[in-house]
């Protein structure tokens, strides 16, 4: 029996989901075993466009990459959203808040210059997404168990539970709780667990880089972040570092 072939895409990322599944080590070379991958730059040459399984990597921000997705699209039977990027927009998105000639001036130095960027899309804003694997990184154990899933014939699901309850399972102190009183603006109760709590758990606040939780209680988080002091400048930035698309 064939094994089911894989390609791994990048748009505009740091591509540094791609390195967490190379990240995988040993794991990795198991996961060959049952699958062939035919594309995957951080990690071949060699390149195909016969596959099944398409993994994509970074947000769409060039007029050109938009047919190079739906190319993608087309030929794939399964595409997946790899990352902040290409589910949420990610840091990218940042530049919609933004006038184009502001981006080029910041960017470039001057405003006046030709360029196919456009406002920052979601993977989903331009084709269809069978699945998301959230994080800014990706999990590298959460792709794994996506693969698996998928060559088992069942269907990948994320947490619908917050990160603070990750957090609670972990014994880790709230950070509304520190005892130098100062509120960094946690996002963990309204953002998908899936990340084993990892920023918290080293003392930084969550910033929401998996991406909300279904139905979540913003507004009441905001009135938590500003009754501890946080300016409503300070929660915007919050909300709109991975999140600006969803936030809008």
């Amino acid at each position: 029996m064939a094994k089911p072939k894989i390609a791994i895409f990048s748009f505009t990322s740091c591509e540094g989901c791609q390195l967490q599944i190379l990240s995988l080590e040993e794991e990795f070379l198991t996961l060959l075993q049952h699958v062939e991958i035919v594309n995957f730059r951080e990690a071949m040459t060699e390149k195909s466009d016969d596959y099944q399984i398409a993994f994509v990597e970074g947000s769409i921000t060039r007029t050109s990459e938009i047919a190079e997705l739906k190319n993608i699209r087309e030929k794939a039977d399964i595409l997946i959203a790899l990352g902040a990027c290409a589910a949420l927009g990610g840091i990218n998105a940042m530049k919609n808040l933004h006038p184009k000639k502001e981006w080029l001036q910041t960017v470039y130095g001057r405003d006046d210059l030709f360029s196919d960027t456009i406002p920052t899309k979601r993977i989903k804003d331009v084709v269809d997404v069978d699945f998301v694997i959230p994080g800014c990184p990706i999990d590298k154990n959460e792709f794994l168990r996506f693969v698996k899933s998928l060559l088992i014939g069942t269907e990948p699901r994320l947490p619908n539970y917050p990160v603070c309850v990750e957090c609670r399972s972990k014994g880790n102190v709230c950070l509304f709780d520190k005892e130098d009183g100062q509120v960094d603006g946690c996002l963990g109760s309204v953002t998908r667990a899936g990340c084993n709590a990892i920023c918290p758990t080293f003392k930084d606040a969550c910033v929401g880089c998996r991406g909300f939780v279904d139905q979540p209680n913003i507004d009441s988080l905001k009135v938590i972040l500003k009754d501890n002091g946080l300016s409503e400048k300070d929660i915007e930035r919050k909300f709109t570092i991975f999140n600006a698309l969803e936030s809008s």
